[in-house]
């Protein structure tokens, strides 16, 4: 018998990546990806399970099927016009039946800076496109923005990623939200980087505590940790809290004193529900508006995302990070790094341009965008309220309604029979309960304990984008009354 062993173990591996945990893609969605499966199988195993599809509410991907977002036709449009251009010239009367002039003018522009959607592009992303999203920004915040120190990017995601390996070294702490959205954490892993999370306070409806975030800072330096970045997420996931103004200065004024690069996550910033009452503010805006000696120096990196908003596009993988204050030669090493990775996918850097550049109020396509995104917004805003109004009416739950995002993070109080048995399975209290909702209801949900909680606290992230609402909340209420009757 050979004697060789295999060049891949997991005693050989990177040990990094052993410390990698992901739980939005975890034990959960895994088991829940198995009940798919076999219902669209058939098997006998699904003849047996007590539900007939599987509710995805794990993870805020609006266009999966089961949840059914309808894409935006002014995109499709668009992008279905570059990926056959051809409908643009020798077949340009018959695409004039189908498509409006607007979307047509719009492609042909698109296909003159890009070209080929199969071929690479700049590794910062297209320039004209980069020009838009810098308009964008400079619009919606009043300051101006350099396309220069703009990157498009394979979603937020890759941005994050990209500009935490370059900030970080090893040891280095990273201060994160707690929740938090596991991204952060799994990075901070990978790079074998301290995670620092200061805790939000779910009893003020999750608002930052500035005096927590100091603590964290204090006990980090006292322990030898240098802090060297902050991550914002702006809206919060899990949350959905949408922070103030003053919070946000309060979070600068730190950077500043304790020279800290700022990263701020708002890939959320369309999907606010009260506008008037909270609206959407960028950290960029918050810097520039601050004394000269503070918005000139402070490090901040933005980020957003076409998955999230009213487009939804997950899968196109589209995003832009936007650089602000960082020196030159740093600058240099991030466009080092992005041109390793050649350029990021040419779908979703149009995307990202159809996002800061929707259609015009004079534009043909105006009425059915305005239309469908409206739309959107007010399904995503009135599911999201009503779930929360049926958790609080739960037994033992309580939930703090939404400002924005996509998610709810509803605590419940768990039976101490719960807890107990849980311990026996080995499992945290909340991955048992939502690996028993998935069982008895279909609902595939994501324990809290994924994101991060306060000790002896538990909870659930769901995603406010199921379609079926009420059955959603029905199945919830009957398993959540026969789980708490069981373990009382």
């Amino acid at each position: 018998m050979s004697s060789r062993k295999p060049a891949l173990s997991l005693s050989t591996i990177n040990p990094s990546i052993i410390n990698v945990h992901y739980a939005v893609r975890g034990e959960l969605a895994l088991k829940a990806d198995q009940y798919v499966q076999a219902l669209n199988e058939k098997t006998e195993k699904s003849k047996q399970l007590p539900f007939e599809h599987v509710v995805t509410a794990n993870i805020g991907n609006p266009q999966q099927k089961g949840l059914n977002q309808v894409p935006l036709t002014y995109w499709r449009q668009i992008i279905s016009l570059l990926e056959y251009p051809d409908l643009m010239n020798e077949h340009l009367e018959l695409a004039k039946k189908i498509y409006p002039e607007d979307t047509i003018k719009r492609a042909k522009a698109l296909h003159a800076e890009i070209g080929s959607v199969g071929a690479y592009t700049h590794s910062k992303g297209v320039l004209g496109i980069r020009k838009r999203v810098a308009k964008f920004i400079a619009e919606r915040d009043g300051y101006p923005a350099d396309p220069e120190s703009i990157f498009l990017t394979a979603g937020a995601s890759a941005g994050v990623s990209s500009i935490m390996a370059i900030s970080l070294q090893k040891g280095d702490g990273c201060l994160i939200p707690i929740p938090q959205y596991p991204l952060y954490t799994a990075t901070l892993a990978y790079l074998d980087a301290t995670p620092l999370p200061y805790y939000l306070s779910e009893s003020n409806d999750w608002s930052m505590d500035h005096e927590t975030l100091l603590k964290a800072v204090s006990e980090a330096k006292s322990s030898g940790t240098s802090v060297k970045a902050l991550v914002i997420i702006n809206p919060g996931n899990p949350t959905g809290a949408c922070l103030s103004k003053e919070a946000m200065e309060a979070v600068v004024t730190l950077c500043y004193e304790e020279s800290i690069v700022l990263l701020a996550d708002e890939v959320y910033q369309t999907n606010i529900f009260d506008p008037e009452h909270r609206p959407f503010i960028s950290f960029k805006k918050i810097l520039k508006g601050m004394k000269k000696e503070i918005a000139d120096t402070v490090e901040l990196v933005s980020f957003h995302s076409i998955s999230k908003g009213v487009s939804g596009e997950c899968g196109r993988r589209g995003g832009y990070f936007e650089c602000v204050n960082i020196s030159e030669e740093v600058m240099e090493q991030i466009y080092k790094m992005a041109s390793v990775s050649l350029c990021p996918p040419v779908s979703g850097q149009i995307g990202v341009d159809l996002m800061v550049s929707p259609p015009k109020k004079d534009d043909e396509s105006y009425p059915l965008w305005l239309k469908e995104t409206s739309l959107i917004q007010e399904n995503l805003k009135s599911r999201s309220y009503l779930m929360a109004e049926h958790f609080n009416k739960m037994e033992g739950v309580s939930c703090n309604p939404a400002e924005g995002a996509m998610y709810l993070f509803p605590r419940i109080d768990m039976p101490q029979k719960a807890i107990e048995e849980a311990k026996k399975r080995g499992k945290e209290a909340d991955v048992m309960y939502a690996l028993d909702l998935l069982d008895a209801t279909g609902i595939c949900a994501v324990a809290g304990s994924g994101f991060g909680q306060e000790p002896g606290t538990y909870h659930l992230r769901v995603t406010a984008l199921c379609p079926e609402t009420a059955e959603f909340v029905g199945r919830f209420e009957k398993f959540h009354t026969d789980f708490m009757t069981k373990y009382a």
